[in-house]
C-alpha cells in the first residue's frame, strides 16, 4: 500500500455519496466508508465503489467477543475491501480472531484486507481518557501500549494521531502502518477533533496514510480542496 490520502465519505446515504463523487469521475480514490453510511446502505455501497475502481477502507471499529469478531471479519473479507479495523481495547485474542476471520473469508488468489486497530480516537483528550475512560496513564503511553499489543497480535498497523507517529515508528518500525485521521488545513475549523495536524505536518511526522473528511467533503470546491491537500501531503509545490 502506498501512502494514500483517504477521503472519509461521511454521508447519510448512497445518494449523497454518489453526488459528491460526481466531481471525481476522473480520479481513482481511496475512500473510507464508516458506520453511518454502511449501516444505512450495507454491502451495496461497497459494490458501487468497487465498480468505480476506488480503494476502500471499511471503518467499522469492531469491538466484541473474539468469536463474533471472527465471524464478522470472515463476512467482511468477502466484500473485497482493502482495509478494515477493530478497537485495540478488545484485547489480543479479539484482534487475533479478527485476523483469522479475514484470512478464512478471503477468496483463494485474493489478498487479505489489511487490518488495523484503533488506539485512541483523535477526538479523545487526556482529560476525557482519565475522567471518563478511567485510564490513569498518559495518553501517549496508552497509544504506544495499544500499538505494541496490536503488532503482537499480528495486525498490520493502527489508527492514531499523527502526533504519536514518531514514537510508534521508533518503537515498532516504519513498516507498521499508522493511519491518521484528525487532518485539517491551517484555515479549517477544528470541529470535534482534538489531536490534529496539517497534511504537511503529517508527512513530516511519518504517517503511512491520512484520513480527511470535512476539509474535502464540505469544501466549496471539493475536487480543488482534494488536490490541494494531496499536494501538501505529497510535498508537491502547486
Amino acid at each position: 500500500m502506498q501512502r494514500p490520502l483517504i477521503i472519509a465519505l461521511d454521508f447519510p446515504n448512497q445518494r449523497e455519496a454518489q453526488g459528491f463523487l460526481k466531481d471525481f469521475q476522473n480520479e481513482k480514490l481511496f475512500v473510507k466508508v464508516g458506520m453511518e453510511l454502511f449501516y444505512r446502505e450495507g454491502p451495496s455501497i461497497i459494490h458501487y465503489l468497487k465498480e468505480q475502481g476506488h480503494s476502500i477502507f471499511l471503518d467499522l471499529k469492531l469491538h466484541d467477543i473474539p468469536n463474533t469478531v471472527y465471524s464478522s471479519m470472515k463476512g467482511l473479507a468477502g466484500l473485497g475491501v482493502d482495509l478494515v479495523n477493530v478497537h485495540a481495547a478488545g484485547g489480543q485474542k479479539m484482534m487475533e480472531a479478527a485476523l483469522e476471520g479475514l484470512e478464512a473469508g478471503t477468496a483463494i488468489g485474493q489478498s487479505r484486507p489489511k487490518c488495523i486497530a484503533v488506539t485512541q480516537l483523535t477526538s479523545t483528550t487526556e482529560e476525557v481518557m482519565r475522567r471518563e475512560l478511567l485510564i490513569e496513564r498518559d495518553l501517549l503511553d496508552v497509544v504506544v501500549e495499544y500499538a505494541t499489543l496490536t503488532k503482537k497480535s499480528g495486525l498490520d498497523g493502527i489508527v492514531c494521531s499523527s502526533l504519536e507517529v514518531p514514537v510508534i515508528n521508533r518503537q515498532l518500525g516504519n513498516d507498521f502502518m499508522t493511519v491518521t485521521p484528525g487532518i485539517r488545513q491551517a484555515c479549517d475549523d477544528v470541529g470535534d477533533q482534538a489531536r490534529i495536524v496539517t497534511p504537511e505536518k503529517a508527512r513530516e511526522l511519518g504517517s503511512t496514510a491520512i484520513v480527511v473528511g470535512r476539509s474535502i467533503t464540505r469544501a466549496n470546491n471539493p475536487l480543488q480542496s482534494y488536490k490541494s491537500i494531496q499536494a501538501a501531503w505529497e510535498g508537491v509545490q502547486v
